[in-house]
This record gives structure tokens, sequence and C-alpha cells, in this order.
């Protein structure tokens, strides 16, 4: 995916990130911008796909997971679409990476406790087309996931 992002679309993303829930009138007036202009731009963003899903916002500890884990996998190369599909399938399954390197996926899952954990790395390895797994359990995030630096970057306030 490349957008052509300019600064007026990173600071416009930025004051969204502060304030998820502001009017378009709130977001223009923080940026300096007219509501039409602003709201011509968020729609473009939308349909460019630069803007995630809600989906991000949910803590899952708050959902009742709060186990995170990373899993990497090893997969029957002409099977790695059905696995793929059987990941999907997986609630605790949070995202899946294909990887260049020993390993194919790179599985983000979360779970209830240490027995949950257990039951869906062994759910993981049991899925046909699957060879090998290696799980991992975050102790702590470091750094969550962001963008700022990279829309900081682009409005010319580089904060590095």
């Amino acid at each position: 995916m490349h957008t052509d992002l300019d600064g007026h679309d990173a600071r416009l993303l930025l004051a969204l990130a502060d304030s998820p829930r502001a009017t378009v009138l709130a977001l223009a007036e923080e940026i300096g911008l007219s509501r039409n202009t602003v709201q011509a731009r968020l729609a473009r963003l939308e349909q460019r796909g630069a803007l995630g899903t809600f989906e991000r916002r949910v803590e899952p500890a708050a959902l009742g997971y709060p186990l995170t884990a990373f899993a990497t996998v090893r997969v029957v190369q002409r099977e790695l679409a059905s696995v793929a599909e059987a990941l999907d399938r997986v609630p605790e399954v949070l995202e899946v990476h294909g990887m260049s390197g020993e390993m194919d996926l790179l599985v983000h899952l979360v779970a209830r406790d240490a027995d949950d954990l257990y039951r869906i790395a062994g759910q993981l390895l049991a899925t046909e087309g699957v060879e090998r797994t290696s799980t991992s359990l975050v102790m702590r995030s470091l750094v969550g996931f962001r963008t700022a630096p990279l829309l900081h970057r682009l409005t010319g306030a580089d904060e590095t």
C-alpha cells in the first residue's frame, strides 16, 4: 500500500490519534483546515487504507485475555493458504504475518492463562500443514504499536 500522505494528512492523523472521538469540526480547528477539507481527507485516507480498524484499540486483557504470546510456525509450503485459513478461525489469534527465514509465520495470540496458552499452542501444532511451532510468552510490552514517530517525521517535526 502506497498512500502519498502529506504533512496535512500526518497532522490530521496525529490529531485523530490524540482524540479518536473528535468531530470533523474539532479536527479541522486543531489542524487549521476547513471542515470540508478534513472530511474529504478522512474519506481519502480511509479509502486508501491508511486508517486501521477500531479493533486495534480494544485491549484483549479487558476481554479476559491477559496473556500475550508470539508463536513462530513452520508450514508445509503448499499448505500455507489452508494453514492461514485455519489460524483465521482461532479466536485467540490476533494477527498472522508471513515471514522470510527459518520459520514461515509469526502468530500474535492471546490467552486467558497458562493452561489456555498450552491449549492454543497445541491447537496451532495440530493444524494440518504445520510442521513445527515455537511459542514465547510476552513478559512485558516495552514499546507498543505506534505510528506517531512516522507521522511526526512526515510533518517535518521529526521527534527522534
